[in-house]
C-alpha cells in the first residue's frame, strides 16, 4: 500500500495545503470585492485645454461633473471645445481605470491576473 505525501490520515496527502489555498482565495475574493466597492465610490477629476475644461468621473465610469470656462466657448470654434471635453473625459476615465488596475494588482500580487 502506497503512502501519501506525508499529510494527515484521511486528508488525501495534501488536503491541508488545499484548505489553506481555499482560505487564501476566499480572503482574496473578499478583499477584491471590498476594493471594487471603494473604487466605485472614488472620483477622478482631470483638466484639459489648459484648465478650460474639467471633467469628473466616478469609479463606475460615469461622468459626474463637467465644468467649462466661459472663455473656452467660442461660437466660431465649437470643434476645439468638443475636443477639450473629450480629452478631459477620456483622461479622467483612464485615471479611474489605471487606479482600479493598480489596486487590483496589489491584491492579486504575482498571480498574473489582469483586470
Amino acid at each position: 500500500m502506497a503512502k501519501g505525501f506525508g499529510g494527515r490520515p484521511g486528508m488525501g496527502g495534501m488536503g491541508g495545503i488545499n484548505m489553506n489555498m481555499i482560505k487564501q482565495a476566499q480572503k482574496m475574493q473578499a478583499d477584491m470585492q471590498r476594493m471594487q466597492a471603494e473604487l466605485q465610490e472614488k472620483e477622478y477629476t482631470v483638466k484639459a485645454g489648459g484648465g478650460m475644461v474639467e471633467a469628473t468621473v466616478t469609479g463606475k465610469h460615469e461622468l459626474k461633473a463637467l465644468t467649462i470656462d466661459p472663455e473656452a466657448v467660442d461660437p466660431d470654434d465649437v470643434e476645439m471645445l468638443q475636443d477639450m471635453i473629450m480629452a478631459a473625459v477620456n483622461e479622467a476615465m483612464r485615471s479611474a481605470e489605471s487606479d482600479m488596475a493598480s489596486s487590483m494588482q496589489s491584491i492579486t500580487g504575482s498571480l498574473g491576473l489582469s483586470f
